[in-house]
């Protein structure tokens, strides 16, 4: 029997690209238009976002100010959550609606609010759910 030899590597793990500031100013646009869809007030936007009501209408207004890491990462995850609700509904209504509805996985409440708790965790455990529904990445 042949013992198991170690093989080093200089390869890294799969680590993205950090998302740009032009990249997050794109999402950020799209968001506005995603919270339309989905029935979002400015105050449950801002939450989301974690960012005061005041900058969130500046900068849906137009002027979009720096977005943090933690900004783009709330963003990324958003994206995330209408792509796989987009893949997993047919018709778009549906899965725009999707986020009002209440849903036993959540415990019988609507993933918005699961996602308004207010942490980058919680948009995170709303796109996991549908990553998992949808059968992956």
């Amino acid at each position: 029997m042949t013992a198991l030899q170690r093989i080093e590597t200089t390869q890294r793990d799969f680590v993205p690209d950090p998302i740009s500031d032009d990249e997050a100013g794109a999402m950020f646009r799209a968001a506005i238009n995603l919270f339309r869809l989905w029935r979002v007030t400015d105050e449950q936007a801002a939450t989301l976002l974690d960012l005061p009501l005041r900058s969130y209408r500046r900068w849906k207004a137009g002027e979009i100010g720096r977005i943090s890491r933690d900004g783009k990462a709330r963003l990324s995850n958003l994206m995330g959550i209408h792509k796989a609700l987009r893949l997993i509904f047919r018709e778009p209504q549906r899965g725009y609606d999707w986020i009002q509805a209440p849903n036993a996985a959540f415990s019988g409440h609507t993933a918005l609010a699961v996602m308004l708790g207010g942490e980058l965790t919680d948009l995170m455990r709303v796109r996991r759910y549908l990553d998992d529904e949808r059968g992956g990445w």
